[in-house]
């Protein structure tokens, strides 16, 4: 059910503020949410207030905007921190604490017994305070914590009868999807409330284990847009996006505005001082490029032959290149057809071997090819004497004989 029923909880404004090169404006703030907003994230989180002076104004000025997304925010589980955050008008409170070893002896310094007696004193208490608020219970370094602890923390918790939701952390990004499925498979089959899944990419499997999460009974995953964050960051908007499209397109057509996908990528990119990288999902200047010969013949046939994703889905567009020595004389082809020249395929086959043998020599443009592509067209229209008289004057890619350019 969670693969159809499922929640985004867009942490960009929270674990993206983390990412190295962000330095959110309070402007930047606003207009990233309301993009997301816009997009249909369900959940924005926002950093602590208890972070600075100016998290708890930005928090009360997200909240105050009147979007129609849920705005979480992120704090220890501290009464201090509850009490600050309940006053800022959120709809939601993500409560945390570490429960691996690490973090038990480095952080905070307490035992799983202790744990377990802050969590019920302090998520009883939030909800004496707040009756009607969102709350969520997470163990932080959940994948390097005792699985046995574990499950009597998330027991004790569910038992209160207090929390929305139970969140599962991979912090530092080891967890492989079987281990995912495995803690968030059990999770469900002995608690009552929702899951909530929030993965590092410190090792390639943020997007897989969020996949692996929903598929075990998780209802809720964290993203980021670019999926920055600390260190490598965690699940990318747009990578999970482009997972879910792959497995029910319409069901995520039916929620999100994919087609803003790009600005949402290229306007974060830019405030936080990066490219969107080539092979970022769906937005990434390759990801709708194709290049092998043998591609663009099926592409051309029927786009689906090698693409799992449609571009106009994102209001984006394929691009075969043509320009390089793998090029295939059907991509040559439409090219031409683009132009709304007229060459014969015998002509269009051997001005593609000479495309290659030209790539051979140096790099090609895309305007060195449609050059090309006139000066062949045009050649048609003069009588050959012509043609190899002013063969042997010219330079660059028109001094070529009659034969090579296919005209007898």
């Amino acid at each position: 059910m969670s693969l159809q029923s499922y929640a985004i909880i867009e942490s960009t404004l929270r674990e993206g503020e983390q990412f190295i090169g962000a330095n959110f404006s309070t402007q930047d703030k606003v207009e990233i949410a309301r993009a997301l907003d816009r997009f249909g994230v369900e959940y924005l989180e926002l950093t602590s207030p208890c972070a600075s002076p100016g998290s708890e104004s930005d928090l009360r000025t997200i909240a105050s905007l009147g979007l129609n997304v849920r705005v979480l925010t992120h704090i220890r589980c501290h009464k201090g921190d509850a009490s600050v955050a309940l006053d800022t008008g959120i709809d939601g409170l993500d409560v945390v604490i570490g429960t691996s070893s690490q973090l038990r002896q480095f952080s905070h310094g307490k035992s799983i017994e202790q744990i377990i007696d802050l969590a019920a004193d302090v998520l009883t208490w939030i909800r004496q305070q707040a009756p009607d608020i969102e709350l969520r219970f997470s163990t932080e370094d959940s994948f390097r914590s005792s699985f046995a602890d574990l499950l009597r923390v998330y027991l004790a918790v569910d038992q209160l009868g207090v929390v929305n939701r139970l969140g599962v952390a991979d912090t530092v990004g080891i967890a492989s999807p079987d281990e995912v499925a495995k803690l968030v498979g059990t999770i469900r089959g002995l608690t009552q409330a929702d899951i909530e899944f929030h993965g590092h990419n410190d090792s390639g499997c943020a997007i897989a284990n969020a996949f692996a999460a929903l598929q075990a009974g998780a209802t809720h995953i964290d993203t980021s847009v670019l999926g920055i964050g600390e260190r490598n960051g965690i699940t990318p908007l747009g990578g999970l996006v482009a997972r879910m499209m792959t497995h029910d397109r319409d069901t995520v057509l039916g929620k999100y505005q994919v087609d803003q996908l790009y600005e949402i990528d290229h306007n974060v990119a830019e405030r936080v001082g990066i490219d969107v990288p080539f092979n970022n999902y769906v937005t990434g200047i390759a990801a709708f490029t194709h290049k092998a010969g043998i591609h663009a013949k099926a592409i051309l046939n029927a786009p689906e032959t090698y693409e799992a994703l449609d571009p106009a889905d994102f209001g984006l567009t394929r691009y075969i290149s043509i320009a390089h020595k793998l090029t295939g004389w059907n991509a040559v082809k439409a090219r031409a057809e683009q132009l709304n020249l007229d060459l014969s395929d015998a002509q269009i086959k051997t001005l593609t071997q000479h495309v290659k043998a030209m790539a051979d020599e140096r790099s090609l443009t895309l305007d060195d090819v449609d050059e090309l592509l006139h000066q062949w067209a045009q050649a048609q229209q003069i009588p050959s004497s012509t043609m190899a008289s002013n063969s042997k004057n010219n330079t660059g890619i028109l001094q070529q004989t009659p034969e090579v350019l296919g005209i007898s």
